[in-house]
């Protein structure tokens, strides 16, 4: 029995977890979420553009509110989840019931690329499309549609780390086993 505090098979099960789950929501928002705002998205030369690059302004906080509250201290939580398993893999050396620490610590990476691509390359499209809600902002509410294509081909990393992360971790687990 090990002398850990916290179960690293119970941190490791709750971390992949966390792993798909956010592999789900990126599915989600990527192929259904966002696509569903941009359904007949006028032109920028239609009248009714401008009306309709305010309304995906006004409905952007749906997503970005859910991802900011729920899904990044899920993130979050899979850097130190992963890395705390690597950790008490590390201690229990190769023939430990979690086997080899490096796939964990992988995962875990997966999880940091997630949150800072997150902060550096998705919070500054957010603040663009959250912005056109306001008629009079300070963004050209021409490049709506742009925007939203752009955050969804952003995503696709949110799309692939955890996938990797998870299935990394999982597989480890299984073959220790």
């Amino acid at each position: 029995m090990s002398s850990l505090a916290v179960p690293a098979e119970a941190v490791l099960g709750t971390t992949v977890a966390f792993s798909f789950i956010l592999l789900g929501n990126a599915i989600t928002q990527s192929f259904m979420g966002v696509p569903a705002l941009l359904v007949d998205f006028p032109s920028p030369s239609s009248p009714d553009h401008a009306a309709r690059a305010r309304l995906l302004g006004r409905q952007w906080p749906t997503l970005w509110v859910v991802g900011n509250q729920f899904f990044r201290p899920i993130s979050t939580f899979g850097i130190f989840g992963y890395a705390y398993t690597a950790w008490a893999a590390s201690s229990q050396g190769p023939a430990g019931r979690l086997g080899d620490w490096r796939p964990y610590a992988v995962a875990s990476l997966c999880h940091l690329v997630t949150v800072v691509h997150s902060a550096m390359n998705m919070q500054p499209i957010n603040e663009k499309i959250d912005a056109l809600k306001d008629p009079k902002g300070t963004v050209d509410a021409k490049q709506a549609e742009s925007f939203a294509r752009k955050w969804i081909k952003f995503n696709t990393v949110r799309l692939i780390t955890p996938i990797i992360a998870g299935s990394l971790a999982l597989f480890q687990l299984i073959k220790a086993h």
